[in-house]
């Protein structure tokens, strides 16, 4: 079993691999060493906290290792005062990040559970500015928007216009855009006066985004 020594080692490992890819924000790092990420994940899988890879949570969901989850938070340029939609809450981790760095926060989340869970932790560490919403995160909700800054944990097969409709004029996404059974490409798309500003920020492999809420979890 790991300790807080081998946890400090791992965590120091996450930061020379984010500094190697040319991440290093104070303010991004300072808020996920405020983050115990332990309590977003369960204690099996505690050895892993700081790991690449994905790690599993309830109802049959992984949530993204944590360079993924850094990279993308990153490129996002957060700052305080902005509006931020999450799409897929998951453990409630990175809703908890997007809260330190950013305004108000929606997070949506598809299984009651997660979204349940998530508002425990949350509120357990005084973050008062994320509101974890039970609902279809495959459309954007009637009478949100518009949002500074969208990020979505799920693919969809073609350019989510939709969403990216609901962005404010300087507004930024993060998706990825691809085959839900194969690698997509993670998505920046920022909105410049009344274009669009497409950067790909290289493939990943995440779960096709899900319509409709789950039906028992």
């Amino acid at each position: 079993m790991s300790g807080p020594h081998d946890e400090r080692e791992a965590f120091a490992a996450f930061l020379l691999r984010m500094r190697q890819r040319g991440i290093g924000s104070k303010q991004l790092f300072a808020a996920i060493e405020a983050t115990p990420r332990g309590n977003f994940v369960p204690a099996q899988w505690h050895e892993a906290l700081w790991s690449e890879g994905m790690l599993p949570i309830e109802c049959g969901e992984a949530i993204e290792g944590i360079d993924l989850q850094a990279a993308v938070l990153s490129t996002l340029d957060l700052a305080p005062g902005q509006r931020v939609l999450e799409v897929g809450t998951g453990s409630g981790f990175t809703g908890a990040l997007l809260g330190r760095l950013s305004g108000r926060v929606l997070s949506v989340e598809r299984y009651k559970t997660l979204a349940e869970l998530a508002r425990q932790r949350l509120e357990a560490l005084g973050i008062d500015n994320v509101a974890v919403r039970h609902a279809d995160g495959s459309k954007p909700l009637s009478g949100e928007g518009p949002f500074d800054r969208i990020v979505i944990w799920a693919a969809f097969d073609s350019y989510p216009r939709s969403f990216v409709e609901m962005l404010s004029t300087g507004g930024i996404m993060v998706t990825p855009i691809g085959p839900g059974d194969g690698e997509q490409m993670l998505t920046r798309l920022a909105k410049v006066g009344s274009r669009f500003e497409r950067e790909d920020l290289g493939k990943v492999r995440l779960q096709p985004i899900m319509q409709a809420v789950a039906a028992a979890l």
